[in-house]
């Protein structure tokens, strides 16, 4: 099993739509990316590492997948159409971070 792990840092000016991101732009996703898709979830930063600071990311989402080929076999023909509607929702860039499940429970 693998995941994709969309972080979107929290830069101070950044606009962020969660309500566009969690409505619209991931069941776009979910739609594209099926039936490969295994399962996802949407996280929402909250705060730092010390009382009061920011989080470090504002969102991340969890996309887990069969294997690295099966994601490709999805992500390949709607990369253009999910990378396009990234300026719906935010100006920030997204770091990916493609890992091995290792444990889960």
């Amino acid at each position: 099993m693998i995941t994709i792990n969309i972080f979107y840092p929290n830069k101070p000016g950044s606009r962020f739509d969660m309500d566009y991101y969690v409505r619209t732009h991931m069941p776009m996703a979910f739609r594209l990316l099926s039936p490969a898709l295994k399962r996802a979830s949407v996280e929402h930063g909250l705060r730092g590492e010390e009382d009061g600071s920011p989080p470090r990311y504002i969102a991340m989402a969890h996309l887990q997948f069969e294997s690295l080929e099966k994601f490709l076999e999805v992500w390949l023909p709607a990369a253009e159409q999910l990378t396009a509607d990234i300026p719906s929702y935010t100006d920030i860039e997204p770091v990916i971070h493609i890992s091995e499940v290792q444990l889960s429970r």
